[in-house]
């Protein structure tokens, strides 16, 4: 079964590539996409804002999916739809806003079905490995981020039309991911058991802790990605080249923060690794907020990428191991697809969040909020702990990463 398990590592990870790529793709030329369509700036907030809804309401309907089909399946004929929306939001032209507003509709809904089933048959691998490798699928993530954003960058500087941008990588990467989705590995199924006092189910006190960390770093990210460039440029002197920069810096050091991850989690433990990012992550927030000029900014972005980077994967690790210590295999996906939405609750808070305390009071009062929040993680650290398996009788080795050997993951 090595060689499974390895294959299936490998082409999830592809999963992820793919996934970040075309994530990048639509985000990066949202204005390229309002000016194409003509889309109005009270309209586009309309538009964006629905991403992450829809995005959430898929999540959902994967919970209640996956208890018929594999998530394996659901991953397989999810990502085609992600790919071929992003071209159809690329294809129309001005006057057409149905046509954007059907592809990002599109879009959203299976995308949550998308990063749910990816993290539930990382959960499910990882608990197979009986190490932490959750974190590396999350570096090839932002891996794909960096390559999404940079073909997006050619594309805008030689004036290629959309749909010319994004068909050769649609073209590349969804008969790939379609290829590979046949050997993805599913964690063994079965059904939820019920544990003694719970009243039926996965209660919600059990995932309440992961739940509010997810929110708190998705805040965080939202306030890097969407007002890293304007912080820059109008508070801290930044030239508007300059003001390009600390986004592809915070993404360059998450990207490495997540590829030696799991090398901590093994060795320290992840209740170690993640308040160590939660306090590198509001330092960073504080040197923004303090900072006198760009070049100190751009330092505390570089600090972010490293202490956010781990905060996600970690969460959804802790989540199907808890779940699955307490009521068996088939809880980590339902608790994994839960805790998911809040992925985008705090993408749909952050943002307006800081918006609205810098236009009223400052934006380096602003920073100093989703630093507050960031600590605030380091109260709930200690759910990120290994946890008597009550399913399977087995317990986590000492500082592994997030599932123990007692588990039988395939």
């Amino acid at each position: 079964m090595t060689d499974v398990l390895r294959r299936g590592r490998a082409l999830l990870a592809f999963a992820f590539f793919a996934q970040g790529a075309a994530f990048a793709l639509l985000v990066t030329r949202i204005p390229a996409l309002q000016d194409r369509y003509g889309v109005s700036d009270a309209l586009l907030p309309v538009f964006l804002a629905a991403v992450p809804v829809l995005a959430g309401a898929g999540s959902v309907a994967t919970e209640r999916l996956v208890r018929r089909v594999r998530p394996s399946r659901v991953l397989r004929w999810s990502q085609p739809v992600v790919l071929l929306a992003l071209l159809g939001a690329g294809s129309g032209g001005a006057g057409q806003v149905a046509v954007l507003a059907v592809a990002l509709g599109v879009f959203g809904l299976a995308v949550g079905a998308l990063d749910a089933s990816m993290n539930m048959l990382g959960v499910s691998l990882q608990r197979s490995y009986g190490r932490s490798i959750m974190l590396g699928f999350h570096a090839v993530y932002s891996l794909g981020g960096i390559v999404g954003a940079s073909l997006a960058w050619a594309g805008a500087h030689w004036q290629l039309a959309l749909w010319v941008s994004y068909l050769p990588v649609v073209a590349v990467l969804l008969p790939a991911a379609l290829l590979g989705s046949r050997w993805y590995v599913d964690g063994e199924p079965a059904p939820v058991r019920e544990a003694p006092g719970d009243g039926g189910g996965i209660g919600f006190k059990l995932l309440l802790p992961l739940c509010l960390v997810m929110t708190f770093a998705y805040i965080g990210d939202s306030t890097v990605s969407n007002w890293s460039a304007k912080y820059l440029k109008d508070v801290l002197g930044g030239s508007e080249q300059l003001a390009t920069v600390p986004y592809n810096v915070y993404m360059v050091t998450t990207l490495a923060g997540r590829a030696v991850g799991d090398l901590g989690v093994r060795r320290f433990g992840a209740v170690a690794v993640v308040r160590l990012g939660a306090l590198v992550a509001a330092g960073g927030f504080a040197v923004v907020a303090l900072a006198p000029g760009p070049w100190v900014g751009m330092l505390g972005f570089t600090l972010l990428g490293l202490g956010l980077c781990v905060l996600v994967p970690q969460t959804f690790a802790a989540a199907g191991r808890r779940a699955f210590a307490q009521h068996g295999p088939g809880a980590s996906d339902a608790a994994i697809a839960r805790l998911n939405i809040f992925n985008y609750v705090g993408f749909l808070v952050g943002s307006p969040l800081v918006g609205a305390l810098g236009d009223a009071w400052s934006y380096r009062g602003a920073m100093l909020v989703p630093m507050v929040l960031v600590l605030v993680t380091l109260g709930y650290a200690r759910s990120f702990a290994a946890q008597p398996d009550r399913y399977g009788g087995g317990h986590e080795r000492p500082r592994t990463a997030d599932v123990g050997r007692g588990s039988n993951g395939l």
